[in-house]
């Protein structure tokens, strides 16, 4: 969503990091290219007047001009207003879902995600606050509407039911039903998922007053399409008038929009940005913290929500398996296929980098390299061409049957090889892990290519960007090129 942004304040901050000093007339310049970048990101005109009005106050005076480094004390300037644009470092992010049932009412327009959102919010209380969950439709015009929230119910997992649906009952009636349903059945949490419609009218907005008036809601949050840029905002200064709005969820901030909406929302209306959607499955749901989020924007990555995304998609068993066969040595291909399942989870080579410091020079290596989600998607492919016993043991896989795999997995020879010199280079490194512990463990990585600082790092407990090594100076890790494009 920011990939733009980010690209173009790099470069303006390339230009001040690389001087001694800095002048005035030099600071006021990039504040110019600034104001020009977030306007071009989409951003409101009066949140950017604000913001830089802000920055220059304090990028202008002597704070900078005598600093040792001006050029990174201007970019932290420029991060601390970007935090404070997007609800400052305090910020409430976090659902009251206290004295059950606790009513969470859900509205926007129509197609902005709002009942596939619903579904995640819940699956997120369910999963990590342990909630007692109840989904109730109240779209009784959009075809198969309700159906679709008792699928999604379905598939989100244990602690997460939606309301039986009964024909010909009108919102109003299905929200007073959905109440008591929550209090017989003893849940945490109610979900309202309202009606929406192509555009804000008068009978939306009045069912949707009834509706809080009834339920009288903990939360009331709108869900808004990050993508359609300033609409989204004008939809959310629009409805905050007539419901008492409690915070904004923004979907498809995975798209290639400006993120101009992400920026504006939380100046334009003063509720907090609860959550950001990014992806159509329903694990695709990310907490709002406005300082990752402008780190992010000013390429410093993301590694705490890196490390959140890994945990939730920790599996104890197949870790605890994957130790005890560290511990010998053993590495063989379903274990790399495993490995390239949990990346394409945590949302591939391309979100993995995008929350990786230095992300700019990390996808351009990749990109030089020829190195996208689609080599991850081809070497599963090759991996699941092979049979058991091949994947147990690679040391069977002779000519003949590498050529059949190739053609199994619709490759050629040259990229079943190059998978193969991957795993085993991975094994090596598991074998001397397995042998030397600890010891073991850095005499690898640093045989892979990770420089002494970075194990340095690492034994301070900083990942230090060494889980990848080489991406942010435009090597790759030996046998993980996909080879020169054509």
């Amino acid at each position: 969503m920011f990939d733009a942004l980010t690209d173009r304040l790099g470069g303006i901050f390339d230009g001040l990091t690389g001087r001694g000093a800095l002048t005035e007339k030099e600071v006021n310049s990039a504040l110019r290219e600034i104001r020009v970048a977030l306007l071009e990101a989409d951003v409101a005109l009066p949140v950017v007047k604000d913001f830089i009005e802000k920055v220059r106050e304090r990028a202008v005076g002597e704070e900078v001009i005598r600093s040792v480094k001006p050029g990174q004390q201007v970019i932290k300037i420029v991060h601390d207003g970007l935090v404070d644009m997007l609800g400052g470092e305090n910020a409430e992010t976090g659902l009251r879902v206290d004295n059950p049932p606790s009513v969470i009412m859900m509205a926007g327009l129509q197609g902005s995600g709002k009942t596939t959102t619903t579904a995640k919010v819940a699956k997120r209380l369910a999963e990590r606050d342990k909630k007692k969950v109840l989904m109730a439709s109240l779209d009784v015009r959009r075809p198969a509407a309700m159906e679709q929230l008792a699928i999604l119910a379905d598939q989100a997992g244990d602690n997460i039911s939606s309301l039986p649906i009964v024909q010909g009952q009108s919102p109003a009636e299905i929200t007073r039903r959905a109440l008591q349903a929550a209090k017989l059945g003893g849940y945490d949490v109610l979900f309202l998922d309202t009606a929406g419609r192509t555009s804000i009218d008068e009978q939306m907005m009045a069912e949707a007053s009834e509706i809080a008036k009834i339920a009288q809601p903990k939360e009331t949050l709108l869900v808004a399409d990050a993508l359609t840029g300033q609409d989204a905002v004008e939809t959310a200064k629009r409805f905050h008038e007539r419901l008492p709005l409690t915070g904004l969820v923004l979907t498809r901030m995975d798209g290639d929009g400006r993120g101009g909406a992400a920026l504006s929302m939380r100046a334009v209306t003063g509720l907090p940005i609860k959550f950001l959607g990014t992806g159509e499955k329903l694990d695709g749901l990310d907490a709002f913290d406005a300082k990752r989020v402008a780190g992010r924007i000013l390429g410093q990555g993301d590694i705490v929500s890196l490390v959140e995304k890994a945990g939730d998609q920790f599996d104890q068993e197949k870790a605890e398996r994957m130790a005890k066969k560290m511990r010998k040595g053993e590495f063989d291909l379903n274990d790399l296929a495993d490995q390239l399942k949990q990346m394409q989870k945590m949302g591939g080579l391309g979100g993995i980098m995008g929350m990786l410091p230095g992300a700019k020079k990390a996808k351009q290596a990749m990109s030089a390299a020829n190195m996208d989600d689609n080599m991850i998607k081809r070497q599963e492919a090759i991996i699941s061409s092979m049979t058991r016993k091949e994947r147990a043991k690679p040391a069977l896989l002779n000519a003949s049957r590498r050529k059949r795999i190739a053609a199994g997995a619709g490759v050629s020879v040259q990229d079943v090889n190059k998978l193969l010199k991957m795993h085993r280079q991975m094994a090596d490194m598991m074998k001397k892990i397995g042998k030397g512990g600890m010891k073991g463990m850095m005499n690898a990585l640093g045989g892979a290519g990770v420089s002494q600082a970075d194990l340095a790092k690492m034994g301070q407990g900083g990942m230090g960007g060494a889980g990848l090594p080489g991406l942010g100076g435009g090597q790759l890790p030996p046998g993980m090129g996909g080879g020169k494009k054509k």
